[in-house]
């Protein structure tokens, strides 16, 4: 990238234009030392956006130690807002005129002109806000604050940990990942062979009451590294109110639902 280009990562990969760095990249984020590493090379000449849909909220750290300049999250996941919620944290060091609002519309603010206000934070925020969204993401980090990010993130590697020493457990299931709680957020991808996850997923909602998430999870290129795609993998996530008893039903789940399918196949081949 030239400096003062915008490049995103996709563009980034699929061009190679990252280098040797995209391996180095990758494996220090599972080290969760991205924020140190990287953060130091967004310096020279360019600029730092980090995704943190899946991390706020999840993993303690502050904008500052991340060295970012932009910050992109959302509010329904670890930091237990609604759905519809979200935000883009702009550091000091960008250059706000030289970002262009991806909608434009109706602020509420210099209505006489036809043209989106070009001032902080009307010029990314176009039509009518989810104010009642908004109030309850604010109501949900209030109560993750009063919490602490670190005590519930100690529980929820403890969780974790259960879970995917409980599914490495059970013949047929793979599970993607580091297989280690403590590089990872409280999310875990399984398979279970020979079954497809749209199968196992709708079987433990219907059987067991469990709710997953499966299929490509808006990231297919991800699949095709780790080889699960077209059909992707079923995930299971976890956060403060999740119980040790339901990781241990989720893991019976899974138990059963692997059991029933290599019976099938003896069945078939006898």
């Amino acid at each position: 990238a030239q400096p003062g280009e915008l490049l995103g990562v996709h563009e980034a990969v699929l061009e190679d234009r990252l280098g040797d760095d995209a391996g180095a990249v990758g494996d220090r984020r599972q080290r969760h030392h991205l924020r140190l590493q990287v953060g130091g090379k967004a310096r020279v000449g360019g600029g730092l956006h980090v995704d943190a849909a899946q991390s706020l909220g999840a993993l303690p750290f502050t904008f500052a130690e991340l060295g970012a300049d932009l910050l992109a999250f959302t509010g329904h996941k670890a930091l237990y807002g609604p759905m519809g919620t979200g935000g883009l944290v702009i550091g000091e060091r960008v250059d706000t005129d030289r970002l262009t609002p991806l909608l434009r519309g109706g602020t509420g603010s210099e209505s006489d002109s036809e043209l989106q206000p070009d001032f902080l934070p009307d010029k990314f925020e176009s039509g009518t806000l989810n104010v009642v969204g908004l109030a309850g993401l604010e109501a949900a980090v209030r109560w993750l604050q009063s919490q602490g990010v670190q005590a519930l993130r100690e529980r929820e590697t403890q969780l974790t940990a259960r879970l995917i020493e409980g599914l490495l457990a059970i013949s047929g299931v793979r599970v993607q990942g580091p297989l280690d709680a403590h590089r990872q957020v409280p999310v875990v991808s399984f398979t279970i062979e020979g079954r497809d996850p749209g199968e196992v997923g709708l079987r433990l909602d219907e059987d067991f009451g469990i709710a997953a998430r499966v299929g490509l999870h808006c990231s297919p290129l991800a699949h095709k590294t780790l080889g699960t795609y077209p059909r992707g993998t079923v995930r299971l996530s976890l956060g403060a109110f999740t119980t040790e008893r339901e990781v241990d039903r989720a893991l019976q789940a899974v138990r059963r639902l692997s059991a029933q399918y290599r019976g099938r196949r003896r069945s078939r081949s006898a």
